[in-house]
């Protein structure tokens, strides 16, 4: 295809047409901030980027919800002092009649117009292919795979020239390209090779532009093989995701368990006579008196199963669950067409009074599939104290035996390690830590937690992730500015907002930000 006639070649001439860009809501102008108060942009390389704070903003994150990007979100970013913008994007919106190969210059506009606001408020820009030619992390995936097809490829390639060529001039400081988002199933050998024919269509027409890769497996394994390519590499931050996309509606199974943070490593699953090498009872040992009560929620049940609660030798609990079309007894039915069989949320609450002392509790699945147990919780006899038994669905291991002691204040489950801050740090930033070693540049592009997550489990989790990411030394772009995981408009039921410029601003969530 032969591109139309470029709009804009340079910084300079960006900043002069929209220097005065208008706010179509209010029809003011908004005032340019001094640039004297504003500190200026960190240098940026592929070896080295700087300690980012930002957002991501969503604009453009999907065809059917596309619009303008916002000054006001940079005005507000910059005023709260984060300096860093990622801007994830459809292609399908800057083509012409749903033919890939031909770009309409009028849709980019929009997209130079977040560019200028970001010089006039000095936050880096990240553009970033959320949806490429050939290739999206989300529904509906693309007809045509960029990983195997050479006229995805050139297709994908003629994109990224487009917009080199388009900011050829702009400093790295001021913007970076981000080629794809999360590549999921992809091999390292076969993305090196892509992301390669997607860095030479770039530095043809720029020879000096910052490119960002997302690491393998949804960005969160960092790729060595992408080193020669002279690219930085981004990772995420949304580890363990129970509690981060708890109740999320695009995640099978996120509602299937009760977040707490921290986790503790006792799996949620219940494997039935299906699955006999895994099929194990969960079994809490201590001191339980008469009036002990079992607080359980059952939660996803694969087919059919049989939950069994035994205190010493008595059964104090035993129910079967059948998901199906027609189970009236469930939250939701869920139809899994990969395996042809149902996987209903149950989401029952059920609470168990022991009428004798026991010094072992067991929860077991006696027939069929699998179960999870979406939350447990032990009041002892004669106590008010509640203990919350954190767990978490992991698969292919049995259970275990779990001590219990009320006595131990700060954790009184033992013999099970946590999911922690430092088991973020060794499995969310070691292994990248190891990448930055070898001269690879890194940050965390995406990271944040859904609005149904409890709002107390929520900051404690990001507190934690924070602290990792200024230990390494590196930036971060929370998802999202405005919405479900932001600081602005979240929706949470259980905060407190507080208005600020027309929108509710949890607060406690940007101090927490801001001290990071």
């Amino acid at each position: 295809m032969k591109p139309g006639p470029l709009f804009i070649r340079s910084a300079s001439i960006l900043l002069a047409i929209l220097v005065c860009t208008w706010d179509a809501s209010s029809a003011q102008p908004y005032e340019l901030n001094d640039p004297a108060k504003l500190p200026p942009l960190p240098p940026a390389t592929p070896e080295k980027l700087p300690r980012w704070r930002g957002f991501n903003l969503v604009e453009k994150f999907q065809l059917n919800d596309n619009k303008p990007f916002s000054e006001q979100d940079f005005r507000i970013i910059s005023r709260l002092g984060f300096n860093f913008v990622r801007l994830p994007m459809d292609y399908r919106i800057w083509i012409m009649n749903g033919d890939w190969s031909r770009i309409n210059e009028q849709a980019l506009r929009e997209i130079d117009q977040a560019v200028a606001f970001g010089e006039k408020y000095h936050i880096h820009v990240c553009l970033n292919f959320h949806r490429a030619p050939g290739y999206t992390v989300a529904s509906p995936p693309e007809s045509r795979s960029v990983w195997k097809d050479e006229e995805a490829q050139r297709v994908c390639a003629l994109h990224w020239a487009t917009f080199a060529r388009r900011y050829k001039g702009i400093p790295n400081e001021r913007l970076s390209f981000d080629l794809f988002n999360e590549p999921a199933n992809i091999d390292a050998q076969t993305y090196a090779r892509v992301v390669g024919i997607m860095v030479e269509a770039v530095r043809r027409e720029d020879s000096n532009r910052l490119v960002i890769v997302d690491g393998l497996s949804w960005g969160n394994k960092p790729c060595p093989e992408l080193i020669p390519l002279h690219v930085a590499q981004a990772t995420r931050g949304y580890n363990p995701m129970q509690v981060s996309h708890f109740r999320a509606s695009w995640m099978h199974g996120s509602d299937s368990f009760i977040p707490a943070w921290p986790l503790l490593t006792v799996s949620s699953l219940l494997c039935g006579t299906d699955k006999p090498e895994w099929q194990s009872p969960l079994v809490l040992e201590g001191t339980f008196p008469a009036g002990t009560k079992l607080e359980f929620v059952v939660g996803t049940v694969s087919a059919h199963a049989r939950l069994k609660v035994m205190a010493g030798d008595e059964a104090v609990f035993e129910k079967t669950f059948v998901s199906g079309p027609q189970s009236t007894e469930g939250e939701k039915v869920v139809f899994e067409p990969k395996y042809q069989i149902y996987q209903n949320v149950f989401g029952q609450k059920q609470t168990v009074t022991l009428t004798h002392p026991a010094s072992r509790i067991a929860f077991s699945n006696e027939e069929g599939d699998w179960l999870t147990l979406g939350s447990l919780a032990i009041q002892p006899g004669g106590s008010d104290r509640v203990f919350p038994l954190p767990m978490t669905p992991e698969w292919g291991k049995k259970q275990q035996t779990v001590n219990f002691d009320p006595n131990r204040v700060a954790q009184p489950w033992k013999g099970i390690d946590p999911i922690d801050k430092d088991w973020l740090w060794q499995h969310q930033i070691v292994p990248w830590k190891a990448l930055e070693g070898q001269g690879v540049g890194v940050m965390v592009g995406e990271w944040g937690a859904y609005n149904k997550t409890p709002a107390e489990v929520t900051l404690r989790w990001m507190e934690d992730s924070l602290a990792n990411f200024k230990k390494a030394g590196w930036g971060w772009a929370l998802w999202n500015f405005r919405g479900s995981f932001g600081i602005l408009d979240s929706d949470r039921a259980d905060v407190t907002y507080e208005n600020y410029e027309g929108h509710k601003l949890d607060r406690r969530m940007l101090e927490l930000l801001q001290r990071y």
